[in-house]
């Protein structure tokens, strides 16, 4: 599996990774995934704090357990549910990341975090403070790099300019081109794209509109009437996928972008991993591949949400 670089840093990762979110409680069954995971070459895994309040970091920790020296653990912090009766709160204090990072190794079972970032931000948290709490955990040893996951314009900027983040994390698929806005500006401060979301809530898939939620029925998908979505799923599947899925041309798409890292799609079974990674596996597009898959779907701009 071809690793990349992430930023400037000595982070090493495959170009796809598991995004953990999806693999559920179910320990056995959480476990055959990662271990699919590790077999094919893959050696980042992406969790957080947040997800499923903690139990995820547990399940990652012990499935990585034998093999931690050889993989990269990507973990997330600022939703603060430990002191909230139902549901969480937004904190990206100092005092709580620095206090959160211990509790994500203890549940971990680690001594150091490879890639702690910010699970999102507003444009009135106090940045400095952040960014202050992030550096003295590397200083400390218990993180090895830090980035941001976000895809709020400001947010990033500040980030770009004030601090030594290596990566941003970033929604991006080919129904969701906002990232390719800041492709140039992350280039220019050295700093990777991890790509979550690029199957576009399973809409990239084979399964296309199968997967379509009530709502994206309803509302479409981004800048997306659900019409116009009909239009350029059906667009790439007859002009651009004669001999790739689907799965293929939306991976693909991600990684054929300068600065993107890696891919990590969720996977709740062993056989939609598996599938990922053979998509990855392939050729990479060529130009006239790429060039027709951009001119049959839109280029989003982040003014356009800024949510």
């Amino acid at each position: 599996m071809e690793k990349r670089q992430i930023g400037t840093s000595d982070l090493s990762v495959s170009k796809i990774g598991l995004g953990c979110m999806s693999l559920g409680t179910d320990e056995t069954h959480a476990k055959e995934i990662v271990q699919t995971a590790l077999e094919n070459g893959i050696n980042y895994f992406d969790t957080a704090d947040l997800y499923d309040f903690g139990r995820n970091e547990e399940i990652v920790g012990s499935a990585l357990k034998d093999v931690r020296d050889d993989v990269i653990i990507a973990s997330k912090v600022g939703n603060r549910w430990n002191d909230v009766e139902d549901g969480w709160r937004w904190d990206p204090s100092k005092e709580y990341i620095k206090s959160a990072v211990k509790d994500s190794l203890s549940r971990l079972k680690v001594d150091y975090i490879d890639l702690y970032q910010l699970h999102g931000g507003t444009i009135e948290d106090n940045f400095e403070e952040s960014i202050e709490a992030f550096e003295e955990l590397k200083e400390e040893g218990y993180i090895r790099e830090y980035g941001i996951s976000s895809i709020r314009p400001n947010v990033i900027k500040r980030f770009l300019s004030h601090s030594s983040a290596q990566s941003v994390m970033m929604q991006y698929s080919l129904l969701d081109r906002r990232p390719e806005e800041w492709m140039d500006l992350l280039e220019e401060h050295q700093v990777s794209i991890i790509a979550r979301g690029p199957l576009a809530k399973g809409l990239l898939s084979d399964k296309m509109l199968s997967k379509a939620s009530d709502k994206i029925r309803k509302d479409g998908y981004l800048d997306y009437s659900y019409a116009e979505l009909e239009e350029a799923l059906g667009a790439i599947r007859s002009k651009a996928s004669d001999t790739r899925s689907m799965n293929e041309l939306a991976l693909q798409y991600d990684l054929a972008r300068r600065g993107v890292a890696s891919v990590i799609p969720g996977a709740s079974s062993t056989r939609q991993l598996k599938e990922n990674i053979d998509a990855v596996n392939r050729p990479p597009l060529s130009p006239d591949e790429l060039k027709l898959l951009e001119q049959l779907t839109k280029i989003s701009r982040y003014e356009q949400h800024r949510d």
